[in-house]
């Protein structure tokens, strides 16, 4: 992400990571961005998971909603009163569900 944490992004494979912009993130705030991934079918699931390169147990994420060729990812700073600026990295994989 060249200019926030909610510039969407484009990666079209199946497994990789997404390394966010490092913009300040509010205590106990999300902020949310679209995935785009050709690969990305309604039948597939995304599993999420943030890397070892951010405060550990600071962060949550989820996919709050996925369509085919894309996904809305949220990030959420789950600490109670520490502003955070990192370029959180995270992990993402598709299982892809049946044809």
């Amino acid at each position: 992400q060249a200019t926030s944490k909610s510039t969407g992004v484009t990666l079209n494979k199946s497994a990789g990571q997404i390394t966010m912009n490092n913009a300040s993130l509010g205590a106990t705030t999300n902020v949310t961005f679209t995935l785009t991934n050709s690969t990305l079918s309604t039948k597939d699931v995304l599993i999420l998971n943030v890397s070892g390169a951010a405060t550990s147990g600071a962060y949550n994420c989820w996919v709050s909603s996925m369509s085919a060729g894309s996904a809305t990812v949220t990030l959420r700073n789950i600490t109670a009163a520490t502003s955070l600026s990192e370029a959180v990295v995270i992990n993402f994989a598709i299982i892809h569900g049946a044809p």
